[in-house]
């Protein structure tokens, strides 16, 4: 269980986030919503590593994780799948997979077979470039990079931004496996209101910063979700 408790992140004089409270629980997919530039992106970094924090707290399973560092993220348990991918273009398939064995035991280097299961197109295009693959292809290959990592918490921002609609329902069908499966909790952060709508069991809606409504899905009514994260 990932808990965040209090949240506050500063860009040099600007404060972004104000006090953020979060849950995220194994095999649930926690959504956090609302329009740009209200500091999802910027409280996804946060968990994972990638821009220090003013103030608050983010425990996993209990265990207080201080300041972290991205590296310590990532030993932790915490895969974050960034917006924009940043796959390794000159590299191919396989090697960008490859870069996940960093935080592992030199023991458990390799790709699982679950990972080829869950992206076959990936199998098929192993050997080439992370450059060559399309949009969609590229987003497969980022979630997948970050599940060889095996992670506990699995942070993902804009997962269907730019990408065709087939596989906009693949992506769905994974992240719904992975969910089911009950091993991971998942942080999504999406625009994409029906997508996340039909796929989330918690919402968290951001305004300026602080979370301005947050329940399970059942409690909240879609309407009043819908008004709190458009423009």
């Amino acid at each position: 269980m990932l808990t965040v408790k209090g949240l506050t992140l500063h860009y040099r004089q600007s404060q972004i986030l104000h006090g953020i409270d979060l849950l995220a629980e194994a095999g649930r997919v926690t959504a956090v919503m609302g329009t740009n530039g209200v500091g999802k992106t910027s409280l996804l970094k946060a968990i994972a590593g990638r821009h220090p924090y003013s103030g608050g707290t983010i425990e996993l399973d209990g265990k207080t994780l201080d300041h972290l560092s991205a590296k310590e993220a990532a030993r932790a348990g915490i895969a974050y799948v960034p917006q924009g991918r940043e796959v390794f273009p000159l590299m191919t398939v396989q090697e960008n997979l490859e870069t996940g064995f960093a935080c592992l035991p030199r023991g458990t280097h390799g790709v699982p077979d679950h990972i080829w299961e869950l992206f076959p197109v990936l199998r098929e295009m192993r050997g080439r470039r992370g450059g060559d693959l399309s949009g969609g292809q590229q987003q497969q290959l980022a979630i997948a990079r970050a599940l060889i990592t095996r992670p506990r918490v699995l942070l993902l921002d804009e997962p269907t931004e730019g990408i065709q609609p087939n596989i906009i329902q693949d992506i769905g069908r994974v992240i719904a496996r992975l969910r089911d499966e009950g091993e991971m909790a998942i942080v999504l952060v999406e625009q994409y209101f029906d997508f996340t709508w039909g796929l989330a069991d918690r919402f968290v809606a951001v305004t300026r910063g602080a979370v301005s409504l947050q329940g399970r899905a059942g409690e909240i009514d879609r309407e009043t979700l819908l008004a709190q994260v458009s423009i």
